[in-house]
């Protein structure tokens, strides 16, 4: 098999995924939808509606947004207040139900301006008074992360 026919072969597997990540949250699968997911899919930290225009420069903006509010209706993102001044969005785990109990602290880089998902810590159990219901907790921790600590 040559280097092209596997490129071709990997491409079209990651379509698949991303077709049935958008499948699963009950989200069909357009275009626009499809690369929004892909780029979502390789970050490594939580990106700004700003930042996604960049990367999608001929794209509408209002497409860009709906698609975003989408994604974050149907759980596939959730988005985070870090104290920037831009909402950032990055994808919600498999199993995510973005009920209280999913929820997950945030680091926000002084140093980078980085937001990363800190999936295996845990916001910590808040007990209201009565007649209160949780509904979302905001919980973003600053420093300097490991990169710019080299």
């Amino acid at each position: 098999m040559s280097f092209k026919q596997t490129e071709i072969i990997e491409i079209s597997k990651m379509k698949k995924e991303i077709d049935n990540k958008l499948n699963l949250k009950n989200i069909k699968p357009t275009a626009m939808r499809q690369l929004v997911l892909q780029v979502l899919t390789e970050q490594k930290t939580a990106i700004s509606l700003p930042e996604l225009e960049q990367k999608f420069e001929k794209a509408d903006k209002a497409t860009l947004y709906r698609t975003l509010k989408t994604f974050q209706e149907n759980k596939l993102i959730h988005s985070i207040e870090d104290g920037s001044g831009s909402l950032r969005y990055a994808l919600c785990q498999d199993n995510c139900k973005c009920a209280p109990e999913d929820l997950h602290v945030h680091f926000l880089c002084t140093k980078c301006n980085q937001t990363f998902c800190l999936n295996d810590i845990p916001v910590p159990t808040i007990n209201l008074p009565n007649r209160f219901s949780l509904e979302s907790v905001n919980m973003v921790v600053k420093g300097i992360c490991s990169n710019c600590k080299k």
